[in-house]
């Protein structure tokens, strides 16, 4: 199931900005955080394809959700300006942000290129 994350929450789960300079993942599998606004358009497309894949990556993939409008410091501290942004955040290296409606094809590619995970 797709979670969604309040900025304390986030701290607990993924990265704790406020203790960290350097990036240090909290999480003990690797996680995609969708950056969203229920007003999007993108979003709404894209919502049903992780709880898809949220599903079919079970114990393997942690799928976070954060509302921009609500969690505008965290939507900062990313840099966040055009939604969706998609966080990919690998165990172990250096997550990477894509932008716009990913296709569930491209999920996949990057669940396996860049976390490092398969079905």
């Amino acid at each position: 199931m797709v979670e969604h994350l309040t900025n304390t929450s986030f701290k607990e789960k993924v990265f704790n900005y406020e203790a960290n300079k350097e990036w240090k993942f909290e999480g003990d599998k690797p996680c995609i955080i969708d950056f969203y606004a229920d007003w999007c358009g993108p979003c709404k497309m894209v919502a049903p394809v992780l709880e898809e894949l949220a599903k079919e990556y079970a114990g393997k993939i942690d799928i976070y959700k954060v509302d921009t409008e609500k969690e505008r410091e965290l939507s900062g501290v990313f840099g966040i300006q055009s939604i969706p942004s998609l966080l990919f955040v690998p165990k172990g290296a250096q997550p990477q942000m894509a932008q716009g409606a990913l296709p569930k094809d491209s999920f996949e590619r990057a669940f396996k290129e860049v976390l490092g995970v398969e079905k």
